[in-house]
């Protein structure tokens, strides 16, 4: 039994067992075992999600576990019940709980602290480790290894981001770079520790405010997300005209040819990138999407029976 709050709960070796399986999972490596049957997964989402709610869902159900899904109203917490209480009801009747809260880590860590039920975090405040992990699956997929590739993210330094600092850091000859809006960049302390980490692998994690197309040149890969990120807001009242420098444009191909193109999803054609690439030869987004499937397999695998 065990559980997925924070990339930084998983060892070197974890992480990459856990993306090998993945890539086995969308390859048909692995077989048709169902390591979960006879378990019960509960789905937890106060906010919305379509890719990561049903590729948990849909995970589940073909490793052999019943599933019970619950949505923001469904719980006696909206009548006061603390959320205390509540985790401690689901572990008496759960095995696992996938949550989405997009609120503090700190309620999750509270539902881990007992030894029946394993806690999965699929999206808060600060962190989406998943996402991360189906980044992971995607790379390896397409590249034959995440080691050694040059990786541009172009955007807000939101909890998808953050993920993949902490992600790409544990891989060899990594080259990440952001390039985020003055005022919007990923926590101070989580890029310093990632890029710390970065050097033990003899990687780089690093971070500018500008939008210099001119020097964004050989990448692999040019990621975004969605500039208003589920369940936040922005502070600015004018923060479109701070980001509009960091659409992501066909121009970027100038320098990157041989990129290709990742988004999170969903995606919002003419704000964070254009249609022409998200719908372009580039884009992998959808593939990146089916990993998500591929990857949620993997991490209840890896919780329950791994």
């Amino acid at each position: 039994m065990r559980h997925l709050i924070s990339i930084d709960d998983l060892t070197d070796d974890q992480l990459r067992h856990i993306v090998e399986r993945g890539v086995g999972f969308a390859t048909g490596r692995n077989g048709a075992a169902r390591p979960l049957a006879g378990q019960v997964v509960g789905v937890y989402f106060r906010r919305t999600s379509t890719r990561t709610r049903t590729a948990f869902s849909s995970g589940a159900m073909r490793l052999g576990a019943h599933l019970i899904a619950y949505g923001p109203d469904d719980l006696q917490t909206n009548t006061g019940e603390t959320t205390q209480d509540t985790g401690k009801v689901f572990a008496l009747m759960l095995d696992a709980l996938v949550a989405r809260t997009a609120d503090d880590p700190a309620e999750m860590r509270g539902w881990a602290d007992q030894d029946r039920m394993s806690v999965i975090n699929a999206m808060s405040s600060d962190e989406h480790p998943t996402q991360a992990l189906a980044d992971l699956v995607t790379l390896q997929r397409r590249f034959g290894a995440v080691d050694g590739l040059r990786v541009l993210y172009v955007g807000e330094g939101n909890n998808t981001a953050t993920a993949l600092a902490l992600a790409l850091a544990r891989f060899s000859d990594v080259e990440l770079e952001f390039r985020t809006p003055p005022g919007y960049g990923l926590p101070e302390e989580l890029l310093g520790r990632a890029a710390e980490r970065a050097r033990r692998t003899g990687s780089s994690v690093t971070e500018r405010h500008d939008m210099d197309e001119g020097t964004a040149k050989g990448f692999d890969v040019v990621y975004t997300t969605r500039w208003q990120t589920t369940g936040t807001s922005k502070p600015d009242p004018d923060w479109r005209r701070i980001f509009q420098p960091f659409q992501v444009t066909e121009r970027l191909w100038e320098g990157n040819p041989e990129a290709v193109f990742m988004h999170d999803l969903p995606a919002h054609r003419g704000e964070e990138v254009t249609a022409e690439v998200l719908d372009g030869p580039a884009s992998i987004a959808f593939e990146q999407a089916a990993g998500k499937l591929h990857s949620a397999m993997a991490v209840l695998e890896w919780c329950r029976a791994g």
